[in-house]
């Protein structure tokens, strides 16, 4: 019999008088959407007959009709030769019922020992790790990116902003490894996060374990878990995984969208600031001028779907009693969403970051406009014996004159910079301009191009541990 042959009856339908109707067998089954962790339920019950035959509950004969039945439904699914049975419910049936029509009597017995509860949990935290483990190097692309960009614009001139107006000259350089320490914080956080996901709960049975000789470390070894699930009904019930993974991916979209919200101020005429290359932006369907943002604003988009998909798994497991419930069912939606948006999104990114064409000269002119370096004046006459709240005032002075004047501190003359202070002498230019002002802190994690520098080569230092 071909592997896309199904039984039709539903394998667990002996305790009932009367078939599912037909709308609440669609409504309850989660074969739609499930059928993506084909991979870790072959995976896993692989692993599980492998116990199986180990504790003598299986022979030899039997294991390698279970590997070579399972094995043909993995390339036949991959060929897009199955097609679904709603019937079967979920991936755990329809592979069971497919097996059973390839191998026969002996492909019900794999089933020996477990529960869907325990195996549906398994092949959650199998899928999950899987995709952290496709995430974790995408997220070192992107980091890599920032370097690359804060190392050539390690001295590139920039306004700091705070409340969106200007404060203080900045490098360039230091404002994108602000990016890459929050990208680095994010990648502790999913890092930890894979630590608890690589937890084993199969053996966990239905809720109370299984009165057969199992042997759970054996398993554990076969799929690669760090850890065994140390009590049955937490084991079956627990999906603390799948919302810290989607807290990761809540955080990780913030930190995105806040980065595309620059991208895409600094990306407008009104700043000028850098230029994204054409193939991560598109135009106008009516204003043939146009050159939108649209990958920053996307991703800026999508993260409010990702927050929802936190609040959903929240509230989802808030008020289930132990153990298993079919609520939980309503897991993996959100969880398969939240995962491709963090994929999607990152891919983006990690493209388009090194792409960035910084313009320089645009941004520095920036720079001179706002009064950036008062607080640079305001130090020096704290330099020279003020009070700083006497040179804030003096300061505050001298930024007013400057707007009703038209000029910047560094414009004015020395005689007009004097009329608000005698203390000030020619040096005081030494510190109003922004290069000066830039290089003036020269601290561990200050703006000055050399820490930039000294930053970007702690950075590659880091990339290398991971």
């Amino acid at each position: 019999m071909s592997s896309n042959q199904h039984n039709q009856e539903k394998l667990s339908s002996a305790r009932f008088s009367e078939s599912t109707d037909a709308f609440v067998e669609e409504f309850t089954a989660s074969i739609q959407f499930d059928h993506r962790m084909y991979k870790q339920d072959i995976q896993g019950s692989i692993a599980h007959a492998k116990m199986l035959t180990k504790v003598g509950i299986l022979d030899n004969k039997e294991l390698q009709d279970i590997i070579t039945g399972l094995t043909q439904i993995e390339s036949d699914i991959e060929a897009g030769k199955i097609t679904w049975s709603i019937k079967q419910e979920d991936i755990h049936m329809n592979i069971e019922s497919l097996l059973t029509g390839l191998i026969g009597f002996t492909g019900k017995k794999l089933h020996t020992g477990r529960s869907r509860n325990d195996q549906v949990a398994t092949d959650i935290r199998l899928y999950l790790r899987d995709e952290i483990d496709a995430i974790l190097p995408e997220l070192v692309r992107l980091q890599k990116g920032m370097i690359e960009l804060a190392e050539r614009e390690a001295a590139t001139i920039m306004p700091g902003f705070t409340h969106l107006q200007t404060a203080q000259p900045v490098t360039f350089g230091h404002h994108i490894l602000a990016w890459f320490e929050m990208i680095k914080r994010d990648m502790e956080r999913l890092q930890d996060c894979r630590k608890r996901v690589n937890t084993m709960p199969l053996g966990s049975a239905a809720l109370a374990g299984t009165t057969y000789p199992i042997d759970r470390a054996y398993t554990a070894e076969l799929l690669g878990f760090d850890r065994i699930s140390e009590n049955s009904l937490d084991g079956v019930s627990d999906r603390d995984f799948a919302i810290e993974f989607t807290a990761f991916a809540a955080t990780f979209l913030m930190h995105l969208s806040r980065f595309s919200e620059e991208l895409v101020l600094w990306s407008s005429a009104q700043f000028q600031f850098i230029d994204l290359p054409d193939r991560f932006c598109t135009g106008s369907s009516i204003m043939p001028q146009k050159k939108n943002p649209d990958v920053p604003e996307l991703v800026r988009g999508k993260t409010g779907r990702v927050y929802g998909h936190l609040m959903s798994l929240l509230t989802l497991m808030k008020s289930q009693p132990l153990a298993y419930n079919k609520d939980n069912q309503e897991d993996k939606e959100p969880l398969f969403d939240a995962v491709d948006t963090v994929r999607g999104s990152l891919r983006a990114f990690a493209d388009m970051i090194p792409a960035i064409i910084v313009n320089r000269d645009v941004t520095y002119a920036a720079a001179k406009r706002g009064f950036s370096t008062a607080t640079d004046l305001a130090d020096y006459l704290v330099g020279k014996g003020l009070a700083f709240r006497d040179s804030h005032e003096v300061v505050g002075l001298a930024v007013a004159h400057g707007i009703k004047s038209g000029e910047d501190l560094s414009e004015m003359s020395l005689e007009t910079l004097q009329s608000f202070c005698d203390k000030i002498t020619d040096d005081v230019f030494e510190v109003l301009t922004l290069e000066g002002s830039v290089a003036a802190r020269d601290h561990l994690g200050g703006t000055a191009p050399n820490q930039v520098r000294a930053a970007v080569v702690r950075a590659k230092d880091y990339i290398k541990t991971l």
